[in-house]
């Protein structure tokens, strides 16, 4: 039992960690198209400056990985935008009393909190067409993070995000099959 109680804890511990992404897509576009990028000249990123540079140079990175290129005419522009934003700690611990003697039933059950509101970052990731003006891909991440961490806590989170975000670029369009 003991070993069942500590396996739902680290599971609790390590899914309030993890990256979540949520995306979203044009299915008539040809993706093959994009081959150059670059980002929105007035970008307001809402990170830090030195944040801001952090996560460019992880997005450049896996871009070229990829073969798509930096360019100052490109096929598509990125936009990034984030937020922080508190949300309430819900970890609870239950503890209970019951009892029955005959036909006569009753219980208490009281959820004690464990550990406080959580800070979440949202970054969200626009890829617009640079000829049409066209958004056409976008990826949304909720992560935790904290404002003490240090520069090489802040590089690999947001070296994480990146890599959780362009997983699925460019995404795999199915086909319906035809009858």
């Amino acid at each position: 039992m003991r070993n069942i109680i500590y396996l739902l804890f680290l599971v609790s511990v390590f899914s309030c960690s993890a990256v979540r992404v949520n995306y979203d897509f044009d299915k008539s576009v040809d993706f093959s198209n994009y081959s150059t990028y670059n980002y929105y000249p007035e970008i307001q990123t809402g990170l830090s400056d030195l944040d801001s540079r952090r996560l460019f140079n992880a997005i450049d990175s896996t871009m070229q990985m990829k073969g798509i290129l930096l360019s100052e005419e490109p096929d598509f522009y990125i936009n990034i935008q984030s937020k922080s934003f508190v949300t309430p700690g819900n970890s609870t611990v239950g503890v209970g009393l019951g009892g029955t003697s005959g036909n006569v039933g009753g219980g208490v059950s009281i959820g004690v909190p464990v550990g406080g509101p959580n800070l979440e970052r949202e970054i969200i990731f626009d890829f617009v067409d640079s000829q049409k003006d066209a958004l056409f891909w976008q990826a949304t991440s909720f992560s935790n993070f904290s404002d003490n961490s240090s520069p090489n806590t802040r590089e690999r989170k947001l070296n994480e995000i990146v890599a959780k975000v362009f997983s699925k670029y460019p995404p795999v369009i199915k086909h319906g099959k035809k009858k």
